[in-house]
C-alpha cells in the first residue's frame, strides 16, 4: 500500500501580519488574502436573488459558501518556480513557463538532504555540506530526481525571527545538484537563495554581483524547477521514496502555487 505524506505548507490569512514590517513584499507569499463569503450571508442572499425565493424557502436559511482570494503571488506557499522565473532565457533558449511543464517531470524518485548540523541561519548552505548529507542517503542523485533540502527551519513558527533568516543555496551548490543531475530542487526554507538582506549585505560589503540571487540564476545554465516553502520534511526517510509537485495550470506564468505530496511504498 502506498503511504501519502503531505509536504504542503498551509496558506493562512492570518500569517501576513506576522511578516516582518521590513520584508512587506513577502506578504503576498506567505499566504492570500482571503475574503470569506458566508452561507447564512452571502450566499443566502444571492440564492434569494437569483431564485426569487425566500430566505425561509432554503435549508436553515443558507445558501452556498465562497472565498474570493486576492493579493496573492503566482510564489504564494508551497509552490514550483517555472525556468522563466531565473530569465527569459535557460540553456540557450526561451525559459519555459509553468503551463509547458508537464505533470511527468514533476513527478520522480526524491531525496532528502539533511544539511542541518551545517545550516546557519541567513548563510549558504556549503557544497561539502551536501556532499556529506548526499553519502547519508546511500545512494547518489539519478537524472530527474528531486533533492530536497532539510534545513531545520520546522523548528522556527513564523513568530520566531530565525524564520525569516533562512540559511540558502548559493549559485556553487545549485550547480553542484543540477550537475548530479537533479531536477526538482526542494527546500523547506521560504526562498532557496540566502534571504535577501544577507544577500544585499554580501553585495554592497564585496562589490561581487556573484552575491546577487546566485542560487535561482545558476538555472539559467542548466534547467530545473525550485520548490520552495515545503513541510514536513522531517516525516520522510531519506530516500526510497517518490515525490509529485502539483502547480496550478496557469498560463505564462513563472510559477505556481503547487500540492506537493511524497508517495511511500
Amino acid at each position: 500500500m502506498t503511504r501519502l505524506i503531505d509536504l504542503t505548507w498551509t496558506m493562512d490569512p492570518r500569517d501576513r501580519d506576522l511578516v516582518p514590517a521590513a520584508l512587506p513584499e513577502l506578504g503576498p507569499v506567505v499566504a492570500p488574502k482571503i475574503e470569506y463569503l458566508t452561507n447564512d450571508g452571502h450566499g443566502r442572499d444571492f440564492l434569494i436573488s437569483a431564485f426569487g425565493c425566500r430566505a425561509e424557502d432554503l435549508p436553515d436559511g443558507e445558501g452556498p459558501a465562497g472565498e474570493i482570494m486576492n493579493d496573492i503571488s503566482t510564489h504564494c506557499g508551497t509552490h514550483v518556480d517555472a525556468p522563466l522565473h531565473s530569465g527569459k532565457t535557460c540553456e540557450g533558449r526561451p525559459a519555459r513557463t509553468i503551463g509547458d511543464i508537464g505533470l511527468e517531470e514533476l513527478f520522480c524518485p526524491g531525496m532528502v538532504l539533511d544539511v542541518r548540523p551545517w545550516a546557519k541561519p541567513g548563510e549558504a548552505i556549503p557544497v561539502s555540506a551536501l556532499e556529506t548529507a548526499i553519502e547519508a542517503t546511500g545512494r547518489t542523485i539519478g537524472e530527474g530526481d528531486a533533492v530536497l533540502i532539510r534545513t531545520g527551519q520546522e523548528a522556527y513558527p513564523m513568530t520566531d525571527p530565525r524564520y525569516f533568516a533562512y540559511p540558502g543555496m548559493s549559485g556553487a551548490g545549485t550547480r553542484f545538484l543540477t550537475g548530479q543531475g537533479a531536477k526538482i530542487l526542494g527546500t523547506d526554507a521560504v526562498g532557496w537563495d540566502r534571504p535577501i538582506p544577507a544577500m544585499v549585505k554580501a553585495f554592497q560589503e564585496t562589490g561581487d554581483a556573484g552575491q546577487i540571487w546566485d542560487g535561482h540564476y545558476a538555472i539559467r545554465a542548466k534547467e530545473a524547477f525550485i520548490v520552495q516553502q515545503l513541510a514536513n520534511l522531517a516525516a520522510l526517510p531519506l530516500t526510497g521514496f517518490r515525490v509529485g509537485c502539483f502547480p496550478l495550470k496557469l498560463t505564462d506564468t513563472s510559477a505556481a502555487p503547487a500540492r506537493v505530496v511524497a508517495f511511500l511504498d
